[in-house]
């Protein structure tokens, strides 16, 4: 007898199409990729846009390589589900103990061990895929965020701070779309990967907050956790260093006054959303961690218009 499946999780877009319309059978699949939940996969690849045209404004180009771009938007589709689908696989008994959590299709029975092992390979095969079209620095340096990405899953059983491994390798991106653009490494992607470290940092912390009940009760580590009742704090100091980090990068990118006045946008967002938090409110912590694809967009925006102009 065909095993029902399971509701979709509260964290998932209403309405999603992966819902909607995708056959039955897939739905668990489509569900271990979090594809009814676009957020992450955004979040992993403004970083690569960012590096993108941070690249091209420094050459003096129009644009970021259109073909650049929608690799890095495939490559963070499939690499966000086949990281989405090994965390999974890892946490499968933690995620039983944890309300928001034990409706994931490993513990919920939606799809067997050997089937998530048998998904995480085709999602890194069309991931490979993706890497492979670029040049030969830019291969190397993907392949370098292998082990961060192996080693997060395990962190938030010792480490008070998993939420900074996450950023290690959330935003490997910002080091991708320069080495892609010129075959090499510079001053100012580091310093766009250090800015985008700390924003990984921010905006998990906000989202962990959703968690922050069962992770106490389970044991679970988390930067919500760590920062306790300064937690508003230390999101404020996350956002501040991604701004001072970001700053720098433009500045040695010679990036000109759109670029600068984005980044001004983009602070004044996460200033807005330091203000909105609220310890108690999960369904506002969703919303807010949510938020974070416009602020990154806006980023992208005026980076890229400072390059046609």
């Amino acid at each position: 007898m065909e095993r029902p499946a399971a509701p979709s999780l509260p964290d998932a877009v209403r309405g999603h199409w992966a819902e909607r319309w995708a056959p039955s059978r897939l739905k668990p699949y489509l569900r271990l990729a979090r594809i009814e939940r676009p957020i992450g996969w955004w979040l992993l690849l403004l970083p690569c846009w960012w590096s993108a045209a941070l690249a091209a404004l420094h050459a003096g180009r129009p644009w970021p390589d259109p073909l650049h771009c929608v690799l890095f938007l495939i490559g963070a589709v499939a690499m966000r589900g086949a990281g989405c689908t090994y965390n999974d696989i890892v946490d499968r008994d933690l995620d039983t103990k944890v309300e928001r959590t034990r409706q994931r299709p490993l513990p919920s029975g939606q799809v067997t061990l050997r089937g998530a092992l048998a998904f995480l390979a085709l999602q890194g095969l069309v991931g490979l895929i993706v890497l492979l079209q670029f040049n030969g620095f830019a291969i190397a340096t993907g392949f370098a965020s292998l082990g961060v990405v192996a080693l997060y899953p395990f962190m938030k059983r010792f480490f008070w701070m998993p939420q900074i491994v996450l950023g290690l390798a959330f935003a490997w991106g910002a080091l991708m779309g320069w080495a892609a653009a010129f075959g090499s490494l510079s001053v100012a992607p580091v310093l766009l990967y250090l800015g985008s470290i700390a924003w990984v940092v921010g905006y998990d912390t906000i989202y962990a907050l959703q968690d922050i009940e069962d992770d106490e009760v389970v044991g679970i580590k988390s930067s919500a956790r760590f920062f306790g009742e300064q937690v508003k704090q230390g999101v404020g100091i996350c956002y501040a260093l991604t701004v001072i980090f970001i700053t720098l990068a433009l500045v040695q990118a010679s990036a000109g006054a759109i670029s600068f006045a984005g980044l001004a946008l983009f602070a004044l967002h996460l200033g807005w959303q330091v203000a909105r938090i609220d310890r108690g409110d999960g369904a506002g912590a969703l919303r807010l961690f949510r938020s974070n694809r416009d602020a990154g967009l806006i980023l992208f925006a005026a980076i890229t218009l400072d390059c046609l102009i």
